[in-house]
């Protein structure tokens, strides 16, 4: 077994980060001094609890600057696009922060003559966070400062590939006196991170990843009874009606296509078009993704950098080239971005057109930059295709009608519907999916929910 982890930065294939994994031993002493500081940790004032956490917060984002070149080297995102990573996770950590009173306030379900009943938010002791290298903070945020606000103690798992971010948060938290053992990390190999998930001092487990990584989640909660929210991608579909703002849509679309190089689990993967503007939308989103920079993420003038590693590149490769082979055209000449050759994580933007639901880049999650546009002839049919898929995270509608948007996404099968945006997460909004996009739920006041339990309280006074 491997007792060491080494990130391979994707801007150059050295070896950025090396760090010993943590044994099975050290699992049970993590654990241990988990539920210890759980204890004293809940029973602090909610405010006290805010107050540090803000602190912590604070100090995260005062060390933005080195933080977003270390997002850089390691997952391979342009320097000119990491700072905002810091920037959307102060949003999602103070917004969560100023609703906990709100959110954790108890329930009181009205007066009864000779009675006192409410029902409180009680924190579920120990949360397990794991999380993925795609947006290393903000998929992180989302699970760790609710789960500590609500006065759960958090033990992090953060992806091998950015293991810097799990020890960035460790050392927010102590530069602000959040007690040790509150929140902790650790770097663990796949069985040990089953272990930890299975052990019965494991209240709840988050898990942000692959739905072959969702089920193994499922298998090994199982041995210890935890509760587990699963977020698992998708194969986002956006549909661009014939009344839409078709600058707005195709501006919105190619980059909710392929910002983050297209690794993002609510980007944009897959749009239908009224037929009516289907060969000016198409025209529109060549253009402009011909204007897209790859190269060296260190450049600031780079638009759009490597995928995480050779083989993922490889993968979305083999998507276009069997889509290909059944009848689809693809848009753009890979040769004409001088950075994209085979055998590296360098890949230049695709768009397709000739594409069908027979296709696998049609069907299939692509963790990459590539996209295929479809003609549809109504509405209905646009619904029709954007629910044939076996994920259901985000869906786009692009319309000036608000009222029959809303009517098509009633009829979507997905846990966000957008209207003339994209690829963002609102914290005020619950973040979910359906189908094999997940189950569960984090941000808003329901986020809430999903890291406490309620409790009753039934009092009958005498006198």
């Amino acid at each position: 077994m491997t007792d060491t982890l080494k990130t391979i930065s994707p801007v150059d294939g050295r070896v950025y980060v090396e760090r010993s994994l943590e044994t099975a031993a050290g699992i049970d002493r993590a654990l241990d001094c988990a539920q210890r500081a759980q204890l004293a940790w809940r029973s602090l004032p909610l405010t006290a609890r805010c107050d540090s956490l803000e602190s912590a917060v604070d100090a995260l984002v005062a060390n933005a600057s080195d933080i977003a070149a270390e997002i850089t080297w390691q997952m391979g995102r342009p320097i000119r696009h990491s700072p905002g990573e810091v920037r959307g996770f102060e949003e999602r950590a103070r917004y969560m922060l100023r609703l906990a009173p709100e959110a954790l306030a108890a329930v009181q379900p009205g007066d009864k003559p000779g009675f006192q009943r409410q029902i409180k938010r009680v924190p579920l002791g120990v949360v397990v966070v794991v999380a993925p290298w795609n947006y290393p903070y903000l998929t992180a945020v989302n699970a760790v400062l609710p789960a500590l606000i609500a006065g759960n103690a958090v033990v992090l798992k953060h992806s091998h590939q950015t293991p810097l971010c799990a020890e960035r948060f460790l050392e927010a938290f102590a530069s602000a006196g959040v007690p040790v053992g509150v929140f902790q990390y650790l770097h663990l190999s796949h069985a040990n991170t089953s272990r930890l998930m299975g052990d019965r001092r494991v209240a709840n487990v988050c898990f942000t990843g692959s739905v072959s990584g969702g089920k193994a989640v499922v298998a090994a909660t199982a041995a210890g009874f935890a509760t587990a929210g699963l977020e698992l991608g998708g194969k986002d579909p956006a549909y661009v009606r014939a009344d839409a703002n078709l600058a707005h849509a195709i501006e919105s679309l190619t980059d909710g296509a392929f910002f983050n190089a297209g690794q993002s689990c609510c980007g944009i993967k897959r749009i239908y078009v009224a037929a009516s503007r289907y060969e000016e939308f198409v025209t529109g989103v060549v253009d402009l993704t011909k204007q897209y920079r790859l190269g060296s993420p260190l450049d600031p003038e780079t638009t759009i950098g490597p995928v995480v590693r050779t083989s993922a590149a490889e993968a979305v490769r083999s998507q276009v080239r069997e889509a290909v082979a059944r009848g689809a055209s693809q848009l753009i000449d890979e040769a004409s971005f001088a950075a994209s050759a085979p055998g590296t994580p360098y890949l230049a933007p695709q768009v397709l057109v000739g594409v069908d639901h027979s296709m696998t880049i049609m069907r299939e999650e692509t963790f990459g930059p590539a996209v295929g546009i479809m003609k549809v002839a109504s509405d209905e049919e646009a619904v029709q295709l954007m629910n044939d898929s076996k994920f259901g995270l985000t869906a786009a509608i692009f319309s000036a009608d608000a009222e029959r948007a809303e009517a098509l996404g009633d009829a979507l099968e997905t846990g966000t519907v957008f209207l003339n945006r994209c690829d963002y997460l609102d914290p005020a909004l619950a973040w979910t999916g359906v189908k094999n996009s997940g189950r569960g739920c984090t941000l808003s006041r329901v986020g809430f929910e999903q890291l406490t339990r309620p409790k009753s309280y039934h009092f009958r006074i005498t006198t």
